[in-house]
């Protein structure tokens, strides 16, 4: 895990973690305009999901295997490396809502590729997967932030980061 807290790497992981968000927008014409991976609702995400074309889901479900896979791989570690360096022996606590995201994105894509393929529809999972991702997301960003702020101090009064 001490690979995760060099700079060089959370640098890396932040670019990537902007390039996959800006992939998403460049993306929206394709799959409709709205993405599953935005709604919970079970009767949203059906409507939302019905009102797709054979070619929309196509393009949706490459969508949620490429860059939503590098998306939450990206700010995941980046928020896990984060806690790990900056938040020192509480690091390993604060940094599992950063790896426990990942875990939950990673299956609400799985639910959503299924489905989007045809292959299976689980998609009633998102009722409660898709705010917990949420839900982990705000909480590992925070983390995050505080230990950028943690980061930004040390580094004012010249302390070892």
């Amino acid at each position: 895990m001490q690979f995760l807290t060099r700079a060089p790497i959370l640098w890396a992981l932040f670019l990537l973690m902007i390039l996959a968000g800006a992939a998403f927008q460049i993306f929206a014409p394709q799959v409709g305009g709205a993405y599953l991976d935005m709604v919970a609702d079970p009767g949203e995400v059906r409507a939302l999901f019905e009102g797709l074309s054979p070619e929309q889901k196509t393009a949706h479900f490459w969508v949620t295997v490429l860059v939503d896979t590098l998306f939450p791989l990206s700010f995941g570690l980046l928020f896990a490396g984060m806690a790990l360096r900056f938040f020192g022996r509480w690091g390993k606590l604060a940094a599992l809502p950063g790896f426990a995201v990942i875990i939950f994105d990673l299956t609400e894509n799985t639910v959503q590729a299924l489905a989007l393929s045809g292959t299976a529809d689980a998609l009633d999972a998102k009722a409660w997967l898709t705010p917990l991702k949420f839900g982990l997301f705000w909480l590992a960003a925070a983390i995050a932030l505080i230990a950028a702020l943690i980061g930004i101090y040390r580094l004012a009064t010249r302390r070892k980061a």
